[in-house]
């Protein structure tokens, strides 16, 4: 689920096309021809939904809803270590193994649609280097880059309220997964680096985001502005033990939701077969209690913009939106 103020899209990625549903306005449905199958990359969704863009191994292709290509932007491919071809169409790789078992990188529109950023693998002379691009989404025009120096398996683009923000986490394995708060004025994209973080949710209002450790141990609230870090929770000290004998401590999940401001919703044992939500007070980064939901979920509970979150079923057929109950 893609989630911008006053704005959620619900998107369905098939082999053959992405299905994206308005879920806040009269509940239209736009399916987007896809140029390669659903593992290869990932794809982003413009806040009007009129606009995809498929990241790929090997390019950035935006495409509107009759699968006309409206721009471009062909980079190294993220099977680097065993393919250095500019490959121009998925036909080329299709039945090549290390393709179809490569790292990804990831996209996001800015929350007014009026800025793309990507998280691509590009060739500098013979070595291979990680970028962080912004684009005009309206004819892929390149307007500032940057090194992301990572080596990623992966990536992950939050969207921040204020279009100039965004934040990006990478992953590189258990010791090094770095956050990348990135800030463009216009003219100059400011970033500032959170070594062994990943990101997990921004407040409603933008003024903070959660991270916790690749080892699972703290959540951090950081301040948005400036990326300071204000206050953290660790997970053993505020969390009772789980059940089962299998865990031998407690660990917050990799995925989170911040529907209000003053309440963040974080996981643990999202891969039991009753996980446990709870509530947590960003404001004093205190535990308010556990979630008691109507009916089992499974995962982590994910963001869905403000006043809620969703969950998955296990067998992922269906998807559940979250609210908290009036407490009167």
């Amino acid at each position: 689920m893609l989630h911008w103020p006053g704005r959620r899209l619900l998107v369905q990625r098939g082999d053959t096309e992405l299905a994206v549903r308005d879920l806040d306005g009269e509940g239209t449905e736009v399916r987007f021809p896809a140029p390669w199958p659903r593992r290869y990359g990932s794809a982003a969704v413009s806040p009007m939904g009129d606009v995809a863009v498929f990241a790929g191994l090997h390019a950035l292709r935006a495409v509107d809803s009759t699968g006309a290509v409206r721009w471009e932007i062909r980079h190294g491919c993220w099977s680097a270590a065993v393919c250095t071809q500019a490959h121009a169409s998925f036909s080329e790789y299709a039945d090549d193994y290390h393709h179809g078992h490569a790292d990804s990188g990831s996209a996001a529109f800015s929350s007014d649609g009026k800025l793309f950023w990507a998280h691509i693998r590009n060739y500098a002379g013979p070595d291979i280097k990680e970028e962080w691009l912004i684009l005009d989404p309206a004819d892929g025009t390149v307007l500032t880059r940057a090194e992301t120096m990572t080596v990623g398996s992966g990536s992950y683009h939050f969207p921040h309220p204020n279009p100039a923000y965004m934040g990006l986490t990478v992953g590189e394995g258990e010791e090094d997964s770095p956050v990348l708060w990135g800030h463009w004025d216009g003219t100059r994209l400011t970033v500032h680096r959170f070594v062994e973080e990943v990101l997990l949710a921004v407040s409603p209002s933008g003024d903070h985001f959660l991270t916790t450790d690749p080892g699972q141990w703290a959540l951090y609230l950081h301040r948005a502005e400036d990326g300071m870090e204000l206050r953290r929770l660790n997970a053993e000290e505020a969390v009772p033990p789980p059940s089962s004998e299998n865990d031998d401590r407690v660990c917050w999940d990799y995925e989170a939701a911040f529907p209000y401001d003053d309440t963040a919703v974080v996981g643990t044992e999202y891969y039991a077969e009753v996980p446990r939500h709870w509530l947590v007070d960003p404001r004093t980064m205190a535990l308010r209690g556990r979630i008691a939901y109507p009916f089992p979920v499974s995962g982590s509970p994910r963001s869905a913009g403000q006043g809620a979150w969703y969950t998955v079923s296990n067998d992922r057929t269906a998807l559940h939106l979250w609210q908290l109950a009036d407490e009167d």
